[in-house]
């Protein structure tokens, strides 16, 4: 993870020729920046220290790693450091066609394909004495074009979560340069994996401190539900009593599935009994067979309900399932990608969004989740992403109540000229609005909302040094206050003080 190669590069204009001619590792083209603006999805640091012929840029990341990205919106760790780096772009100088060869694919193969390119290389420019030279200035040992592939394949594995490239603009991510890593549920599910192995061991401290745990618990949970072996359901009717503590949770149902699908009729009381802790397991496991009904009954009543909502393969359960899990664990950039990549998804391809019951329909949920899981995750900026998306989508009172969190987001983001902007398409809206629903705004809660938001951003404004926008925006701030029943009035006044002294502070 040094970078002693890149100091005798910068040092010696002959090596740094080398580099670039015939390597197309060029340091003078990191001058030129990359072809558009982009930041890393983790919010890590970013230096250019070289470019090729192709548009695409090698980055040194803050701990080391060099991330290539080329033009066409790809891109991928290629080295734990720039000496590594250096060693695979000059050791393959076609590195470019071996981003999806891994040591699986065995030496024969890999031996054939860097020898198809390198003869079409030679047929253009010499590599070989140019390589020799190279290597021994900068103290490269020569490996095996096998070995150097491995170290390329690895270097590849690690590029999610921690170095996910983003448009800074649209906020978009760029694609793998290399192989896809496991799917999201593998790293998520290992914990769990592990403590149902330990449950099923019979280690009573492992079942107190699983039980206890809620992560833990509802992790065992759902590898249980991947893995149902004949033995679990002892181990199942403890975790079920245990999550009941937790009120109505997907894990509580699916817990209550996995025992009723045995069908014993002893297990019947447990169950209503979980039914009847709060009003929420209540209504969540609504339908569920009473003490004294038949084992066949709460069977079907268990079978029916995994089905619809549960099922043995992890590959089919919703991202969100997923994505929670790993939050709760911990694993913030693994949600954060994963989140990302759906988001990436609909965006290209609204067709995602379309409703199994009704396929000319948009459901609009997708993007509401996502932009609820963006904030939870801390990160407005993808959630303002969702949320746009979401306003496109609505109409009616519904549109305007998005609009109103869009405008939230934007001014937490720091994009105050687009907020006061989705504020006024607001008004407008409202003004003009011929919709039942949005004709007594001022009377709900809507006016409420409205006038605080407006406040809150003409503040924002002020602070930012834009008097002449606050004063603006004050304008309509006090016009929509005016317009409050007094009961709501009251509650927007001490906010509207705070926004108008800090105006005349200003200005």
């Amino acid at each position: 993870m040094t970078d002693h190669a890149l100091r005798l590069l910068r040092q010696n204009p002959r090596l740094a020729e080398l580099a670039a001619f015939p390597f197309n590792f060029d340091l003078a083209r990191a001058a030129d920046g990359h072809v558009e603006e982009v930041r890393l999805a983790s919010g890590g640091q970013l230096e250019s220290v070289a470019g090729d012929d192709t548009g695409g840029t090698y980055f040194v990341c803050a701990d080391g790693s060099v991330l290539y990205a080329d033009s066409e919106g790809s891109a991928g760790i290629i080295g734990s450091g720039v000496d590594e780096a250096l060693e695979i772009t000059i050791g393959l100088p076609g590195w470019h066609d071996y981003t999806r060869l891994s040591p699986d694919d065995g030496a024969e193969r890999i031996l054939a394909c860097v020898a198809e390119t390198e003869e079409e290389i030679r047929e253009y420019h010499g590599i070989d004495e140019e390589r020799a030279e190279l290597r021994a200035a900068l103290g490269f040992p020569e490996r095996s074009p096998v070995e150097l592939v491995g170290m390329l394949h690895a270097a590849l594995l690690r590029t999610e979560p921690d170095f996910v490239l983003l448009n800074a603009d649209e906020g978009c991510a760029y694609e793998l340069l290399g192989p896809p890593g496991p799917p999201l549920w593998e790293p998520v599910l290992a914990a769990g994996r592990a403590d149902l192995a330990l449950l099923r061991a019979g280690d009573r401290a492992a079942w107190a401190a699983v039980a206890e745990d809620p992560v833990r618990r509802r992790l065992a949970l759902r590898a249980a539900q991947f893995d149902r072996a004949e033995g679990d359901l002892e181990l199942l009717r403890h975790l079920l009593r245990h999550e009941a503590e937790s009120s109505m949770t997907d894990e509580l149902r699916l817990a209550a599935v996995l025992v009723g699908l045995r069908g014993d009729v002893t297990d019947l009381p447990l169950l209503y009994e979980v039914r009847e802790t709060t009003y929420d397991t209540w209504c969540g496991l609504g339908g569920m067979p009473e003490p004294g009904a038949s084992g066949d009954a709460l069977r079907e009543w268990a079978k029916e309900l995994d089905e619809s909502a549960f099922g043995t393969d992890p590959a089919d359960e919703p991202v969100g399932t997923w994505t929670e899990l790993a939050r709760n664990q911990g694993m913030t950039e693994l949600a954060r990608v994963a989140l990302i990549r759906r988001l990436d998804e609909i965006v290209m391809d609204q067709s995602r969004l379309r409703r199994p019951d009704a396929p000319r329909e948009l459901t609009t949920a997708p993007l509401r989740a996502l932009a609820h899981d963006f904030e939870g995750l801390g990160d407005r900026i993808q959630a303002l992403r969702a949320q746009r998306l979401y306003v496109s989508l609505r109409e009616g009172a519904a549109r305007v109540l998005a609009c109103l969190d869009q405008a939230r987001l934007e001014r937490a983001v720091g994009q105050l000229p687009q907020a006061a902007r989705t504020l006024a398409g607001l008004r407008e809206t409202l003004a003009a609005s011929e919709d039942d629903s949005l004709r007594d705004w001022r009377c709900g809660s809507l006016g409420r909302f409205m006038a605080k938001e407006h406040y809150r951003l003409t503040r924002a404004l002020a602070d930012a040094g834009q008097p002449e926008e606050a004063r603006a925006l004050l304008t309509s701030a006090e016009a929509i206050l005016g317009e409050l029943p007094e009961v709501a009035a009251k509650t927007v006044r001490e906010l509207a003080e705070e926004a108008v002294a800090r105006v005349w502070e200003v200005s």
